[in-house]
């Protein structure tokens, strides 16, 4: 028997060891909308698969999501309840737990550790796992975060166009994002914040676009009947803002990859793992898919990552099944091309005798 049968029997044994209802070709980490969609296309593909959910999607602050066709301004929590629902035509199993381990187990295929002490074995799996928008420091700005303190004007701009806009500067770059939202307002006010200076180019583009440029620390938001009314400096100044735009860190959920031992790559944001055009990682047989493994992907960006990463899954699952059917014939003396001149002979036959008839 070749060394590719004797894996795949080994395999097979440990799975059959676990019982039938533990086994799945995908185990999906993650239920945001990237893993949704690699669920979607491996359950039409007929696999079996394992969408395991820690209910922590991103966007849940945002009343509505923006800029995905045909879905534009559907609540987030209603359109991933309703791609649940699509799944569940597949035969597609979604949980809702926490995936506490992947591991190895020798053959190119994993052990897979739930929070709730349930273990089951997958031959592939996705990491859908996200990214936690780490805020600044600033009171008030993570209570309204997602209502009326924002981060994307592709997002959110449309709908609070036109109104006086606040964009809270961390880093020196976040002045870019000032110069951004004049597309949607004309009413922009910089505030440096932790900031002391830009560079000269950086002051000419503000000024051309007429953005106010405030110095000084913020030391947190105004609020009346519930809506930002303004901004407050650490000297007191108060400055009449209806929204506020904030540059949050996003860090990836990228404990499991780690431990995995995956390659990451270092962006301003911190690292992130390294993946190929259809999300595969350094480590065979695990891919990262939507913020997972980039901080700049939006919804519609998110589930066309999760439905390259199944397309590519299935196709590998395919080949790799077909491998071992080769390999075993190969142990047990079959002849492939007499095999076929058989059923090609066979075929011809019946050609035959349906003309004769």
């Amino acid at each position: 028997m070749t060394e590719n049968a004797q894996d795949s029997d080994n395999a097979q044994d440990r799975r059959n060891e676990m019982g039938s209802g533990q086994v799945y070709d995908v185990v999906v980490v993650g239920g945001g909308t990237a893993g949704l969609s690699a669920g979607l296309v491996l359950g039409r593909s007929r696999r079996r698969v394992l969408v395991v959910d820690a209910g922590e999607p991103r966007n849940a602050p945002a009343a509505h999501m923006q800029g995905y066709l045909s879905r534009d301004g559907m609540p987030p929590a209603e359109f991933l309840a309703e791609g649940r629902r699509e799944l569940e035509r597949y035969g597609v199993e979604v949980v809702r737990d926490r995936v506490s381990a992947v591991r190895p187990d020798g053959t190119g295929e994993f052990g897979v550790g739930l929070a709730d002490g349930g273990q089951v074995h997958a031959r592939r799996v996705v990491m859908a796992t996200g990214l936690v928008d780490e805020l600044p420091d600033v009171p008030g700005v993570a209570e309204r975060w997602g209502r009326d303190v924002l981060h994307c004007p592709y997002c959110h701009g449309w709908e609070v166009r036109d109104e006086p806009f606040g964009v809270l500067a961390s880093e020196p770059f976040n002045s870019h994002q000032a110069l951004l939202v004049t597309q949607w307002s004309k009413d922009v006010t910089l505030f440096l914040h932790t900031v002391r200076d830009l560079p000269d180019e950086e002051w000419e583009r503000l000024a051309a676009a007429g953005v106010q440029v405030v110095e000084g620390e913020v030391a947190g938001l105004a609020v009346e009947d519930d809506r930002l009314a303004g901004v407050r400096l650490a000297d007191g100044r108060v400055f009449p803002r209806s929204v506020l735009f904030v540059a949050a860190k996003p860090v990836a959920r990228g404990g499991l990859l780690a431990d995995l031992g995956a390659k990451h790559k270092d962006t301003p944001f911190g690292p992130y793992p390294q993946v190929d055009e259809v999300g595969r990682t350094s480590v065979p047989g695990v891919w990262a898919v939507g913020n997972a493994a980039s901080p700049m992907e939006q919804v519609i960006n998110a589930a066309s990552a999760g439905y390259r990463a199944g397309v590519t899954i299935n196709a590998e699952l395919v080949m790799a099944d077909l491998d071992v059917e080769v390999a075993r014939r190969r142990a047990g003396v079959f002849s492939p091309r007499a095999e076929a001149e058989v059923a090609r002979v066979s075929a011809g036959a019946r050609t035959h005798e349906l003309t004769a008839g």
